[in-house]
């Protein structure tokens, strides 16, 4: 008959739960010789028990002060109020708050709107007519909404992320821009309205030389509405786009057209484009071969680029004019970038944007050119404030990331995103639930809509294409705002009702 002899067990456990613990005294007491000896690290080499604890609570660090020592309006790049607002609106929980706001009006550059001691009641509200983006083209673009999808590729995001957006833009109403990595197959699962970005590398659009295949070009207009020529960002002025090799998968290696597992990194500019007359040869170009309205997406520190190009056309005649031009703020976001650039280079939005409205005003040309706002604009406010300056439409990239769920765990370059957004690791895409976040997607870009138009009828006005710069004023002091076409005046030469 068996039995169970447990004294020997008991012995083996013992015996086994021993050599467990010499070979990990034996590998303490070989991390302990090594640190006390390597020369990289001063603080291990002095305190090696104490040294690994501080890196390690240094790592941490940016994780735990989000959740217990921060306050709800002291984080970047975005705070736990405003990530809280787009998780709510997201989810459909609505805006309503009670006691009172935590939103300090006391702040240089908070906005203040003017209301109307006469607002818009419901019977009188009049839906915005769509601004047409392209006016000369054969095949116009006429958004159905003022704020929409930016530029995220496939790569950058994850193939389930990027599914997601698509039917939730095409539940919304809202377009899609693809980013600089090319159509997927993912971007076109859905029917949602797509703009497609030409980056410097031209990935999607490419022929073997890296030049623009016009036979490529033709098949893309098929399924787009507009082309973007991609100038610059505002998270890396000057920089091409960077993917990390280890986010360069079979599937993105193909549609780009690069090596497998390689880095992706686009050249700093278009090779073709020297200058304006350059730039406007290629959006004329694209616009007469494929039909689409075609513009340009830029990071501004000065108003020379705009002076300059706007010279050239009205030189040339307002048929050569970008139909759109894209300002992105140098807040703006990134899935990887230089932290020089990131941190030093292009003005941020709240000036980049008034400068480059003044300079289509002044030279005339705002009734051809749509002005597009990126860069931050993640809450309904915000997005009325670039309505405000005088943007025709508003996109963002950062919002629609947090509508998916993301958590500024600030990982996108890492392949190791815990939300699955920004990773192509298939465990950690398992979290991401496509049909769950595209009705998330779907509300935020919802909600987001209406209640622009909801700030502009507290302002008396009928829907959000009212807004003009007297609506609003922007926090100086403590105890002193002023309206915001005082402190960013119209040109003398606009033509613009204001």
């Amino acid at each position: 008959m068996f039995t169970i002899d447990v004294v020997s067990i008991g012995a083996w456990i013992f015996a086994a739960l021993g050599w467990v613990a010499g070979i990990l005294m034996l590998g303490l007491l070989c991390l302990l010789a090594y640190d006390l000896t390597q020369t990289r690290h001063a603080v291990l080499r002095n305190f090696p028990v104490i040294g690994h604890l501080r890196y390690f609570l240094e790592r941490q660090g940016e994780y735990f002060r989000q959740y217990f020592f921060a306050h709800d309006r002291q984080e970047l790049p975005f705070d736990r109020a405003t990530r809280g607002w787009v998780y709510r609106t997201a989810k459909g929980l609505g805006g309503l708050i009670g006691f009172g706001s935590t939103n300090d009006l006391r702040v240089p550059g908070a906005m203040i709107f003017v209301n109307s001691a006469y607002p818009i009641l419901e019977e009188e509200l009049v839906a915005p007519a769509p601004v047409v983006i392209g006016t000369e083209c054969d095949k116009p673009f006429a958004p159905k909404e003022i704020f929409n999808i930016s530029g995220m590729s496939y790569g950058a995001i994850s193939a389930p992320a990027v599914r997601a957006l698509t039917q939730g833009a095409a539940k919304a109403g809202v377009w899609m821009n693809t980013g600089e990595g090319g159509l997927a197959p993912y971007h076109r699962e859905a029917d949602c309205d797509l703009i497609f970005q030409i980056g410097t590398a031209k990935y999607g659009v490419r022929d073997e030389f890296g030049r623009l295949d016009k036979q490529k070009l033709l098949e893309i207009a098929e399924h787009v509405k507009a082309f973007e020529i991609k100038i610059s960002q505002g998270a890396k002025p000057g920089r091409g786009g960077v993917l990390p090799a280890i986010k360069v998968t079979p599937d993105i290696a193909a549609i780009r057209g690069i090596p497998i597992g390689k880095p992706s990194s686009s050249p700093n500019r278009h090779v073709e484009i020297k200058g304006p007359n350059d730039l406007l040869d290629m959006i004329m170009y694209i616009r007469d071969l494929t039909g689409r309205p075609v513009g340009f997406k830029v990071a501004l520190s000065s108003d020379t680029f705009t002076r300059e190009l706007f010279e050239c056309v009205l030189r040339r005649g307002l048929h050569t004019a970008p139909d759109f031009i894209t300002v992105d703020g140098g807040d703006g976001g990134t899935g990887a970038a230089p932290q020089i650039l990131a941190d030093f280079v292009g003005l941020p939005l709240n000036e980049a944007l008034p400068m480059l409205v003044n300079s289509v005003m002044a030279a005339g040309l705002h009734h051809r050119i749509r002005v597009v706002a990126s860069g931050k604009l993640v809450t309904s406010a915000q997005v009325a404030w670039a309505m405000c300056v005088g943007a025709d439409y508003v996109t963002s990239a950062r919002g629609f990331m947090f509508a998916l769920g993301c958590l500024q765990s600030l990982q996108c370059h890492l392949d190791t995103c815990p939300t699955g957004i920004t990773t192509h690791n298939k465990r950690l895409q398992r979290g991401l639930v496509v049909s769950d976040k595209a009705e998330r997607v779907a509300n935020y870009a919802y909600w987001v809509n209406r209640e622009v138009d909801k700030l502009a009828h507290s302002c008396g006005l009928h829907n959000a294409r009212g807004f003009r710069r007297q609506h609003l004023r922007i926090v100086q002091t403590p105890y002193r705002s002023v309206p915001l076409d005082e402190l960013f005046p119209y040109p003398a030469s606009s033509q613009l009702n204001v």
